[in-house]
């Protein structure tokens, strides 16, 4: 006997809305391509970042071994040309302690002595100038604190307040730093005098006019008598004068 229900068209639905075998394998294998791919992308961005990341250090590594190695050509002098600066000063001292008139009247050895003196001063300040070191006097400048050390006030009404009038010391710049400051004296305007008070007689003399009394004159309705004012004498009120002989006699 044959099977009836073999041939049902519920049964041919029911086959054709089962899944193939391979369907499933040809799914998966995309998804694992699709994630492989999208594992692949972010290690790529991850190791394109690191690449960026490490090259921006580098370059910042090579700019700060440039600036540093610029510095230490330019600054590296720093300590020893503080040092010699006091051998300058000392130098400068000496030449500035001796008489101008000793100067002029001394003889070929002392002079030869103090010209041999200010060359080796002159050529000590060439030789700091050409390795950055140089020498500043900042006589009539405004005082900045960054490069000035203020020693005292000098009261100079001819100059500005706050100018830089006498320098103690001068100062040394290094490159674009401040090696030493200079010691300076700064102007300061004198305070302006107060106002001279009104003499003493002048004060007592508006208080005594100030307590007297206001007079009214004879116009006034205020009905106070008015001052006394004297009459004039009369012709008829004279007395008689006696008459000369002359004039009975005419």
């Amino acid at each position: 006997m044959t099977d009836s229900t073999s041939g049902r068209p519920d049964d041919i639905t029911s086959m054709a809305s089962e899944p193939l075998p391979g369907a499933d394998s040809a799914a998966s294998e995309a998804e694992r391509v699709a994630a492989l791919v999208e594992q692949l992308a972010r290690e790529a961005a991850d190791n394109k970042d690191k690449l960026l990341r490490s090259l921006a250090e580098m370059e910042n590594m090579r700019r700060r071994t440039d600036r540093q190695v610029a510095d230490a050509r330019e600054y590296g002098i720093t300590a020893f040309a503080r040092d010699v600066l006091a051998v300058a000063d000392n130098m400068n001292r000496a030449l500035s302690a001796i008489d101008p008139q000793l100067r002029a009247t001394a003889d070929a050895g002392l002079k030869s002595l103090l010209e041999g003196v200010e060359l080796t001063e002159r050529e000590l300040l060439k030789v700091l100038e050409k390795h950055g070191v140089k020498k500043f006097e900042p006589a009539g400048e405004k005082f900045d604190p960054n490069l000035h050390q203020a020693m005292y006030e000098v009261p100079d009404p001819s100059l500005p307040n706050g100018t830089v009038a006498q320098v103690v010391q001068a100062g040394y710049m290094i490159g674009d730093r401040v090696l030493r400051p200079a010691l300076v004296g700064v102007a300061k305007a004198r305070p302006k005098p107060p106002p001279a008070p009104p003499p003493q007689e002048a004060v007592a003399e508006v208080e005594e006019l100030a307590d007297e009394p206001v007079e009214t004159s004879a116009n006034d309705n205020t009905g106070e008598p008015a001052a006394d004012i004297m009459d004039e004498p009369d012709a008829s009120d004279a007395p008689d004068v006696p008459r000369s002989p002359k004039s009975r006699s005419t």
